[in-house]
């Protein structure tokens, strides 16, 4: 199935193929169209899923369809997260994938100046993202409206009852319109997020989607156990290695980005970093000469690599492993594609070793350690998960070996290409 499939308009269609989308994961192909037809929606479904693009795409389509070219904008669709860097990511999205549509957007959180925030709802826009107590502040000072809503989306429900946000949570429910269209979106359901589910959506569609947990055969992985201070020198050190052709570099926030970029042109390696602040335009050429081969290193965060898929792409870097082990496997699904073998590193220091943990649990398996690079961390011991059966004998993998056997690497580099 293609996006097309799914009844788009051309203006979100040209957006998505500009991202290098084609294809929709098993969320959006069957949220898209419930959420069109104008149903309340259920989905139990993590991070990592495409859920953001599940309902960002059909609201974006909803509200191009009642837009009023002439009256003021009115806030038609509020969504609200748990966090900070969640809202960001969320905006950014819909800036995307709405880039054609003509709506205004605005993400509203806490820990910031709300001059820049308020100055925008001034202007009028009519998609919201924010963050509960910070929206909880705005309404009451009288900045934003809420009686023209039509559309709510809970996100990361169970977080924000982990956070302590539910009660700020039924406050705003309190105080938008009671008819509208609900979208509720939780990775677990206790009973509490059950509850406040029945109470919120009226005879609401139910999406399920397991999360993405295993990793392609045809990718080889090795985790670097390194001193923080030390990740730096280490990427210097790998990418010597001419036999990796093209390295595509994850880090976890943007600065850490352009840092890296910094970093690797005073060792003499040219690199160009790709976020979310850059303009369309720098991201646009960025990624153009990294799949031409013009560009050998391209640092990315993860919301920023959304549908990068360049052909034969040798490596796949974590500079810094995600705390969403779900992220592991879609960054180093960029490599191995289609059938061509990859290599996947990664950085870990002592406060990523849980990030780690989490990651063997989820894909079943230890990431085999590189027991030899010059930059060591003095504490190498890390909790492992049971081996899995038949687990070196998948399609892809090398039979046992005396390193291999232990879950580590033979050398310090890894199989370059050749």
């Amino acid at each position: 199935m293609s996006f097309q499939n799914l009844k788009l308009i051309e203006p979100i269609l040209n957006a998505l193929k500009t991202e290098g989308y084609t294809t929709p994961t098993p969320i959006q192909q069957q949220s898209i169209p419930i959420i069109l037809d104008g149903n309340d929606l259920l989905g139990c479904a993590q991070t990592g899923t495409g859920k953001t693009a599940a309902f960002a795409i059909p609201i974006l389509q909803l509200l191009k369809s009642r837009q009023d070219l002439h009256g003021p904008r009115k806030i038609k669709s509020l969504i609200l997260t748990p966090t900070r860097e969640l809202a960001i990511q969320i905006d950014e999205s819909f800036a995307a994938y709405g880039k054609h549509c003509g709506l205004n957007h605005l993400v509203v959180f806490g820990g910031v100046s709300q001059l820049p925030q308020t100055n925008a709802l001034r202007r009028g826009i009519e998609i919201l993202v924010a963050t509960p107590g910070r929206l909880l502040d705005l309404m009451n000072q009288g900045f934003i409206d809420l009686r023209n809503l039509e559309i709510l989306v809970l996100d990361e429900a169970d977080r924000m009852l982990d956070m302590g946000f539910i009660n700020d949570v039924k406050k705003i429910i309190a105080k938008i319109p009671s008819k509208r269209q609900t979208l509720f979106f939780s990775a677990t359901m206790p009973a509490e997020i059950q509850k406040l589910a029945n109470t919120i959506l009226q005879n609401p569609q139910k999406v399920e989607v397991s999360p993405v947990s295993s990793t392609a055969n045809t990718v080889e992985q090795g985790v670097y156990l390194v001193e923080k201070s030390d990740k730096k020198a280490l990427l210097n050190h790998l990418l010597q290695d001419k036999a990796i052709k093209s390295a595509l570099v994850f880090t976890r926030t943007k600065h850490g980005a352009d840092k890296v970029v910094k970093d690797l042109a005073k060792a003499g390696i040219q690199a160009e970093a790709i976020h979310g602040n850059k303009s369309q335009n720098a991201r646009q050429r960025a990624l153009t000469n990294f799949k031409s081969g013009a560009t050998r290193v391209l640092i990315a965060t993860d919301i920023a690599a959304r549908g990068i898929d360049v052909e034969d792409l040798s490596h796949v870097i974590n500079y810094e492993l995600p705390n969403i082990p779900e992220t592991y496997v879609h960054r180093i699904g960029r490599t191995g594609r289609a059938g061509a073998s990859g290599i996947a590193l990664s950085f870990c220091d002592d406060e990523e070793k849980e990030y780690l943990r989490d990651i063997n649990k989820l894909i079943g398996k230890n990431v085999p350690i590189v027991p030899e690079h010059p930059y060591q961390m003095r504490n190498t011991s890390i909790e492992k998960v049971p081996n899995q059966p038949g687990d070196n004998n998948k399609k892809g993998h090398s039979k046992p070996n005396s390193d291999r056997g232990s879950g580590q690497w033979r050398n310090g580099r890894g199989r370059g290409k050749g």
